[in-house]
């Protein structure tokens, strides 16, 4: 099927056999920018809006290139009832890093973590594969603008299988934990979707480091 033959498929439909179809047409097809400037979406990001048909197309991968380094995300056909897709940044930067928007783990671990007394913890920075340095500076300059001017981050694991990319409470200004949440989704718009976020204290924990 090709990418328009994938966009008629109705929302009930597109399954996960259907999104990586759409991914690996969308990715060698030719799209055309709408709008010149990002504009802001209803969950309140940055996003390029583009077309799958028109005068002026352009290969979409120059445009996720482009995205990539300005911490921009991208809805297809926003003309419709309902965007065909949005792109947050994590899935637009990973793209860039590894040719994939992101990778499928059943065994994620979702919800809280609890660390017990004297339990063993590895930890370290995040490696530039992981975490790349113009992806730091964007999410950096996020919080430049939420006035955290040294929010500190550090990977840590109880297994050495599973990763949290955790964020030290006090250098978020420790906000209290009915914002937890959703500080962690504000977080997980600029890293793609298979990344774990923890908020935690520093306290007990290795040192944390700078964005």
């Amino acid at each position: 099927m090709n990418l328009e033959q994938l966009l008629n498929v109705t929302e009930e439909e597109r399954d996960l056999d259907w999104e990586d179809k759409f991914f690996m047409a969308f990715t060698s097809s030719e799209i055309q920018v709408l709008a010149a400037e990002p504009q802001e979406g209803p969950d309140g990001w940055p996003y390029l809006l583009a077309d799958t048909k028109g005068e002026q197309l352009e290969p979409a991968q120059k445009i996720l290139q482009w995205l990539a380094s300005r911490g921009i995300g991208l809805a297809l056909n926003p003309t419709k009832s309902y965007p065909d897709f949005v792109f947050n940044y994590g899935m637009i930067w990973h793209f860039r890093e590894t040719g994939l928007f992101y990778r499928r783990q059943d065994d994620i671990k979702k919800g809280a973590v609890e660390l017990s007394a004297g339990q063993k913890i590895l930890s370290g920075p995040p490696t530039e594969e992981y975490l790349p340095n113009y992806v730091r500076k964007v999410i950096k300059d996020f919080f430049l603008d939420q006035g955290l001017l040294s929010v500190k981050i550090l990977m840590l694991s109880t297994d050495g299988k599973h990763y949290d990319l955790a964020f030290s409470l006090e250098s978020l200004g420790n906000p209290p934990e009915k914002e937890h949440e959703g500080i962690a989704e504000a977080i997980s718009w600029f890293l793609p979707p298979h990344y774990s976020i923890l908020l935690t204290s520093e306290k007990e924990l290795p040192d944390f480091l700078a964005l």
